[in-house]
């Protein structure tokens, strides 16, 4: 056999295992799992939350008692011995298993709002997109303990979210003209959750909210 024909074999088999490899990369790309948008439910678009926005009652804060935690019965049952944190913790997590008491074994859960992903439910955080004592303050204080119950285990619409435990203690009861998400990309979808929820449930805005609020929306595309 010539030089020739060994060295065309040879080259022929590099080009065939670098194609090969390349495949290879290609596939593994496309089969990591990359996080997801653990965005809670019903997010509308950018048109219906602007329209949303523009129809909310702009009021100061105010309430006819002092603010408590407890008049917002909250992690009811949900029924299969699970309450409402132990269901968005199966909603908004990944691979979640649970057991008897429906409280999670194993699992991971990406926290959207700093992009830190945690394998302990212990170190996650149920948060109330609008704080109960923000609601409080914005037309709650108003309302019966049924419905503050209501609103404190909404699973329906973008107002129960998986967190990690220092991003929900940052936020705490703060609004949007005090507090917006860690991650700049995620400040968009804040927004809408958070205009969606006090169009859902009727509660007001004061002027410096409005106008922080307007500033997130104006930064979604759609």
């Amino acid at each position: 056999m010539s030089q020739f024909v060994v060295r065309r074999g040879l080259r022929l088999r590099s080009l065939i295992a670098s194609v090969s490899a390349l495949v290879l990369v290609a596939l593994l790309t496309v089969a990591l799992p990359q996080p997801a948008d653990a965005y809670p439910p019903d997010l509308p678009s950018k048109a219906v939350v602007q329209s949303e926005l523009n129809s909310l009652t702009v009021q100061a804060e105010s309430a006819s008692a002092p603010y408590n935690r407890d008049l917002f019965p909250h992690w009811i049952s949900q029924g299969n011995n699970c309450d409402t944190r132990e269901v968005v913790l199966q909603r908004d997590g990944t691979n979640v298993q649970v057991g008897s008491d429906c409280y999670p074994t194993s699992g991971s859960w990406y926290s959207e709002f700093d992009g830190q992903t945690s394998t302990l439910a212990s170190d996650i955080d149920i948060d109330h997109i609008v704080a109960l004592g923000e609601a409080w303050y914005s037309g709650a204080s108003s309302w019966t303990t049924a419905r503050r119950q209501s609103f404190a285990n909404d699973l329906t619409g973008p107002q129960l979210i998986a967190l990690t435990d220092n991003v929900n203690v940052s936020k705490s009861d703060k609004d949007p003209a005090e507090w917006v998400p860690p991650l700049a990309s995620k400040r968009c979808a804040y927004s809408k959750m958070w205009i969606h929820t006090k169009s859902r449930w009727g509660l007001t805005v004061d002027s410096a909210e409005k106008t922080a609020l307007q500033g997130l929306l104006n930064t979604c595309s759609f």
